[in-house]
């Protein structure tokens, strides 16, 4: 599976009844609260992604400077920080692919 950007955001659909989820501990990335703050957006939101995946997921979550390409793989999970992260996403999945 690969998610970029605000795509993890789909992980949370993954809590079950306990709040566990399969993804809980694994190594990832998404838009970093730090990017969304300089996109003036974090004050209007419900909420923000870094925060749930940290906080409601368990997630391992990794982030470099924002808006820097940043990649992270666990097992079959592929995910990049922000929209600069997609050409090296994909260049991860063709390497895991060949």
């Amino acid at each position: 599976m690969s998610l970029v950007c605000h795509g993890p955001a789909a992980l949370l659909a993954t809590l079950g009844p306990d709040g566990t989820s399969p993804f809980s501990g694994y190594r990832l990335t998404g838009l970093s609260n730090a990017e969304e703050k300089q996109n003036g957006l974090a004050d209007r939101a419900k909420w923000l992604l870094q925060d749930r995946l940290v906080n409601e997921l368990q997630a391992d979550y990794r982030e470099t400077d924002p808006f820097t390409p940043h990649v992270e793989v666990d097992r079959a999970l592929f995910t990049g920080q922000n929209p600069g992260s997609a050409v090296p996403l994909a260049q991860e999945l063709l390497k895991a692919l060949s």
